[in-house]
């Protein structure tokens, strides 16, 4: 190949005072214009070919008298003559591809550029609009700069609501802090009036035990409550983590504060009851089936070991748990959902406030084989779950110790540190070798809860229908099965036989 701007013989000049470009030494080839025009020495066919037998019209105009549509590149800054101007030279005849000064060939182009001289093009911008807002209005959902959607993180909960009022009404409040997505975890949990329900389920959603336990999500019994023996949850409480968890605390089964507080206050019962005492056990028994069929995993907590009407209250709620729905009412030409499909929720039995002798082996592996030996032909999963060997609270035991383990967890009593020293005073009111940690043959509180709060998380999440359920429509799902409860024809009759 030749220099730019010079091909056999051919010298191109441009003159600034005449304004145009001269020649020198031109010669002309049988087969057209020059190597530069695209024409191979050997004669083979180029990118324009020897074909081309017109004579070239050179397109150039002083920088002064150049625009836009001239030429579309950029021209050279005044006062930078050392910079070459670009030349573009076309053939006459149309549809052909043209050639420069400097020996490239441009391919023709379809449509005209519109972009500015010295101006990069332009990128598209791709923006997501809201349905139903006007293009020209301005969406706050979208970043000016990058022009794409901002993700905002779900709405955080400071404080439980209410799922189920104090009259056992359904509540709407708890749609709005719910997605359309399908990664969720229900937890919910029961237990006799005092045990701690509502503080174990405050430290397994968003709380810690130092924090201040009138900060908690879920509102524990006050110093006063305790006094004058009255409950502090009514009805079933929501609260919903941003890890999308959802932790269901209700009042108390079987509770004589709530059985005193119909009696005192002259509250009218539903026409269905006739006796107070009776419309408590069935309101627990409502909620605790509504819990076994709604629920991945339910919580039984339990403060002593153990009460036999909580394992037979347990079996009655579960002989009238609503069935699962079918999946379609043309399904099994009519007859109701068979045992095989019938959805059973992991139960665990949490130890609260358990002492120190709780935690010997031997007594361990005793409560293990009497709760085996209770929930034996129960359908409810009470196995295999949740495992305190794994947790590595034993260290010294097998994970073959325990024959037949069951869900079982054990807390100990939740203290603070002042009265951890004051049991560890010596006959001087003060702390003996205050630099190391007293015994109390298991591990604090804290590390416990940590452990307990790992293994509940990690359980499985079985599909609590026929079809996936997201956060809404589970809610959906949990008001019609509580409408069911409520309605069931199996407790109206366990009701009936009850007075």
């Amino acid at each position: 190949m030749t220099e730019p701007g010079r091909s056999q013989g051919i010298e191109w000049e441009y003159r600034p005072r005449e304004g145009r470009w001269a020649s020198h030494g031109v010669s002309h080839r049988a087969g057209g214009v020059g190597t530069s025009l695209g024409e191979v020495e050997d004669g083979s066919e180029g990118a324009v070919g020897p074909t081309m037998q017109k004579t070239p019209i050179i397109l150039a105009k002083p920088p002064a008298e150049r625009t836009n549509k001239a030429v579309p590149s950029a021209v050279p800054a005044p006062g930078n003559p050392s910079e070459k101007p670009i030349v573009l030279m076309k053939a006459r005849e149309e549809g052909k591809p043209s050639a420069t000064g400097d020996g490239t060939v441009q391919a023709p182009t379809a449509t005209a550029r519109t972009e500015k001289e010295g101006q990069r093009p332009t990128q598209p911008v791709y923006q997501i609009q809201n349905r139903g807002m006007a293009p020209s209005t301005p969406s706050s959902n979208v970043d000016p700069v990058i022009g794409q959607a901002k993700l905002h993180p779900p709405e955080k909960m400071k404080h439980a609501i209410k799922l189920v009022d104090d009259q056992m009404n359904w509540c709407d409040s708890a749609m709005e802090y719910l997605l359309d997505q399908t990664d969720v975890l229900v937890i919910g949990i029961v237990g006799l009036q005092g045990t701690g329900k509502s503080t174990v389920m405050s430290l397994l959603s968003a709380n810690t035990a130092e924090e201040d336990q009138r900060s908690y999500v879920f509102r524990a019994q006050t110093q006063e409550i305790k006094e004058r023996g009255g409950n502090q949850t009514n009805g079933i409480d929501f609260f919903i983590t941003q890890e999308r968890i959802v932790f269901l605390d209700t009042q108390p089964l079987l509770s004589p504060a709530v059985l005193d507080h119909l009696i005192n206050n002259d509250r009218k019962l539903p026409p269905e009851y006739s006796l107070p005492h009776t419309y408590v056990e069935m309101q627990s028994l409502q909620m605790t089936a509504f819990l076994f069929t709604v629920c991945h995993a339910v919580l039984v907590v339990q403060d002593w070991f153990t009460d036999l009407n909580l394992y037979r209250f347990l079996q009655t709620a579960e002989m009238l748990k609503p069935s699962t729905p079918s999946p379609s009412h043309e399904s099994s030409g009519g007859l109701g959902s068979d045992e095989g499909t019938e959805y059973y929720p992991n139960i665990v039995f949490l130890q609260n406030k358990a002492r120190r002798e709780d935690f010997c082996p031997r007594n361990l592996e005793k409560m293990h084989t009497v709760i085996d030996k209770l929930m034996l032909h129960s359908h409810l999963k009470y196995k295999g779950a949740l495992s305190m060997l794994d947790c590595n609270i034993f260290p010294g035991l097998s994970s073959d110790f325990l024959e037949s383990e069951v869900n079982l967890f054990l807390l100990p009593a939740m203290e603070s540190e002042a009265e951890e020293n004051l049991t560890r005073a010596g006959a001087g009111g003060m702390p003996l070798f205050s630099l190391l940690p007293g015994y109390k043959g298991h591990p604090s509180f804290q590390s416990l809860v940590s452990k307990l709060r790992s293994q509940i998380l990690s359980m499985s999440r079985p599909q609590l229908s026929h079809t996936i359920l997201t956060e809404k429509n589970w809610f959906h799902y949990a008001a019609r099965i509580w409408d069911s409860v409520k309605k069931s024809s199996a407790l109206s009759e366990y009701s009936r036989l009850l007075s």
